[in-house]
């Protein structure tokens, strides 16, 4: 019933923080970080009211240019644009408030007049610091606005809050006054005549009511600083003269506004008392800005656009779906028909529509694809991109969702794109003998995080055997189980009580409406109902695997609760049973060539993939690896050369065999008629080391093209040029700088052990 806040750190975690609460069918308020500009959309879509702060970063000291190397594009723009985000929000039609949460003291007023000479309006600000905090906190009765009946809490000032002048008088709370500054200061700024003991002087008074600050001009090259004072309508200045016209000393003056002029008693250094007249001569002239200040305002309106993803390779404007028609390309279609050559494939609304020779479309984009290849698109049925974090410390944690820790904004996803690849099931590490819930995701180059998923596919959990799970070998863990017989155990114990989980409901599910009221309702276990899935055939296991004695001992425990193992990856010694994996049912996802990179592999050896191919097993080959996935199609290649397999079987360890293992072979990995257009347009042969993609397309959409990525490095060198010039400029007018440092992307990797620290995994 009480107004809760959710804390994050990005706007991704604030997405996931919303999702959280949909799941209860709660609204939560969510503190957010300052970076919801970068995805305002999802932002908006999620209707949660956030609480904001002001914690703009300062500019980079790039004077040196081994310095700026270091700088991505990604922290120079979020320097520029996040002082927009309250702008953004208000323009959205979010709703937020305004913390001082996180903001240095005394930058809080800075700042917030930035957010509004970037795009936050003034009435805005206001609604964000007064109205909207006492809304989401239930007190908008009480306080939040000058209504009659409320609270009174409220600031007097000297003109408009925002104004970069003002002062605060006197602020009122619950109808206590405290006074910050005298109230009614008059208005004393301006050229005046100063006279006193014969002696006339030019002062000029400048500064805000109440804190005035002048000075003297001695002569046409030298300015005397005077110190000033106003307490209520008493005006105080205090000065050292020495000149050809007196020596007169420390001066001492106290005087009150007559007018526009001021006049008074004072002091001089040697004691007489002297009257003094400051006569009004006008006010200020606006000072015109110099040279250097004009290049300065020029360049601080120029401002870098949003980009999808918020990184260097990101789109300005998402691409669209079109018409597409490719003509005379060799055409690799893993059906029936080949390896096509001088073939023509149309697309249209994402959809494989025809293949055939000599093909038109008057509406279709044509592409001249003769002397190249084109493939249905790389799946990578292992990958840990495009994720947050992979693993969770418990020995079961199936209740855990890769789907939850999504990250588009990974620049692997446009890295492997421009391999060849456009889809990939994200699973959890191996650190636990059950993992977690995987994700199967499109590789849509700045879409959100829901928008990456697979909708409608089916459900996958990660689990995994060997010395990453038993942990014997680490020397901080002590977390059960310690041996391989213990792994087994987990797996035994995990579905067994899963089992008897499902009878308890059963049986409370039977009961009569009145007989629940007086029975204890079971409670709602997600491991439990995770493990089900698996019993029941709605969700399917990919095991981290390398030693037979344990490939053997799932694919009992399997049998024994009645259901089959779907994927066995890494598999290294899947050659040794891969008559009873093709008995059993299950897949192998393998490395090509991966061995004895540690001890229990070192019975691996090149050819296993065409070993477990000739007894009847699905093969894929799968990367587990940031880097290598860029690469596929070579480590497909290598099956030729080890294993003496075709070319068209081994493109299928790539593309339909893992869509198979993914049980999405019905809408891609090949090119059909109906088939979702997954396409590479390859240079060469695709097994071929000289071979590089030109257009990688997902769902007909191509997010990856070699003229446009061309264009994007351009533009790359050209913002940064931009921005490096805008933070000099920044630090020559007097702004605090950061020295840069480089941020660094965590590769992860399922082979690994680090003591008790099970978030980052990776050996390699």
């Amino acid at each position: 019933r009480l107004p809760q806040i959710f804390e994050t750190n990005s706007w991704l975690a604030l997405l996931r923080a919303d999702r959280v609460g949909d799941e209860f069918g709660h609204q939560y308020i969510i503190k957010g970080s300052g970076d919801e500009y970068k995805r305002i959309a999802e932002i908006k879509s999620s209707a949660a009211p956030l609480i904001i702060p002001l914690n703009f970063p300062e500019a980079f000291d790039v004077d040196d240019p081994l310095d700026a190397k270091k700088l991505s594009l990604e922290q120079m723009l979020h320097w520029e644009l996040a002082p927009s985000n309250p702008g953004v929000l208000e323009k959205n039609g979010i709703e937020f408030a305004i913390t001082t949460y996180k903001t240095e003291t005394g930058k809080f007023w800075k700042n917030l007049r930035k957010a509004i000479k970037n795009g936050l309006s003034e009435a805005g600000a206001l609604e964000a610091l007064t109205a909207t905090p006492a809304k989401l906190i239930k007190m908008e009765n009480m306080v939040g606005s000058l209504d009659k009946g409320m609270t009174a809490n409220f600031l007097i000032t000297s003109g408009n809050l925002f104004s970069d002048d003002v002062v605060i008088y006197e602020n009122w709370i619950q109808g206590k006054r405290y006074r910050i500054n005298p109230i009614d200061q008059p208005e004393i700024g301006g050229k005046y005549t100063l006279s006193f003991a014969d002696n006339t002087y030019d002062l000029e008074i400048t500064g805000k009511p109440g804190k005035p600050e002048a000075k003297i001009a001695i002569n046409d090259t030298t300015d005397l600083k005077v110190k000033t004072r106003v307490e209520g309508e008493l005006l105080t200045l205090n000065f050292n003269i020495k000149d050809e016209k007196t020596s007169t000393g420390d001066i001492r003056f106290s005087g009150w506004v007559d007018g526009r002029d001021i006049k008074g008693r004072g002091q001089l250094g040697d004691g007489e008392w002297v009257s003094w007249h400051a006569a009004y001569q006008g006010g200020l002239p606006e000072k015109e800005k110099s040279d250097k200040d004009k290049d300065k305002d020029k360049l601080g309106t120029s401002y870098g656009k949003v980009l999808f993803p918020f990184l260097g390779h990101g789109n300005i404007e998402m691409p669209e779906q079109k018409p597409v028609l490719y003509k005379n390309a060799t055409v690799w279609t893993n059906e029936a028909e080949g390896i096509m050559q001088n073939t023509d494939v149309l697309v249209k609304n994402g959809k494989i529509v025809k293949v055939g020779a000599n093909l038109t479309d008057r509406e279709a984009e044509t592409v001249d694809a003769t002397g190249k290849h084109l493939t249905s698109g790389i799946i990578d049925e292992h990958t840990h991109i495009a994720a947050s974090s992979i693993n969770d410390v418990a020995t079961n944690s199936s209740m855990v969702r890769i789907g939850d820790v999504i990250n588009p904004d990974d620049i692997n996803i446009y890295r492997q794109l421009a391999g060849g690849v456009t889809a990939a099931q994200i699973l959890h590490g191996s650190a636990n003998p059950i993992g977690g819930q995987s994700a199967l995701i499109k590789f849509r180059w700045g879409s959100g995080p829901e928008e990456m998923k697979i909708k409608g596919a089916d459900e996958y959990i990660k689990f995994a055997l060997g010395e990453n799970v038993k942990r014997s070998r680490s020397s901080s863990s002590n977390r059960y189980p310690q041996t391989r017989m213990g792994v087994e155990q987990v797996y035994m114990d995990a579905f067994s009580n899963a089992l008897e989980y499902e009878k308890e409901w059963q049986s409370y599910n039977k009961l009569s409406a009145k007989q629940k009221a007086g029975a204890v309702k079971p409670r709602k276990d997600l491991a439990h109902e995770a493990m089900l899935e698996i019993i029941r055939g709605k969700r399917f296991i990919s095991c981290h695997s390398y030693v037979q004695s344990e490939i053997n001992m799932l694919m009992h425990v399997a049998d024994h609760f009645g259901f089959t193992v779907n994927t066995f990856t890494h598999i290294l010694e899947g050659y040794k049973v891969a008559d009873k994996m093709a008995d059993h049912g299950a897949g192998g996802s393998t490395f090509a060539d991966w061995w004895a990179y540690k001890w229990e592999v070192r019975y691996a050896i090149p050819y296993n993939p065409k070993l477990m191919q000739m007894a009847g097993v699905t093969v894929a080959i799968n990367s587990d690896d940031a880097e290598m996935a860029r690469r596929l199609n070579q480590e497909a290649a290598k099956s030729v050369k080890y294993g003496g397999m075709s070319e068209e079987d081994a493109w299928k360890m790539v593309s339909l065999n893992p869509a198979k293992l993914l049980h999405l072979d019905d809408r891609m990995g090949s090119i059909k008629v109906g088939k979702d257009a997954d396409l590479v347009l390859w240079t060469h042969n695709p097994l071929s080391i000289y071979a590089k993609v030109e257009k990688t397309m997902v769902d007909g959409i191509v997010y990856y093209d070699m003229a446009e990525d061309s264009k994007k490095r351009k533009f790359i060198q050209k913002e940064r040029t931009r921005l490096i010039a805008k933070m000099k400029e920044a630090k020559k007018g007097g702004d605090p700088t950061r020295k840069p440092f480089q941020t660094s992307s965590i590769h992860f990797h399922c082979d690994v052990i680090v003591g008790d620290n099970l978030l980052y995994l990776g050996e390699h």
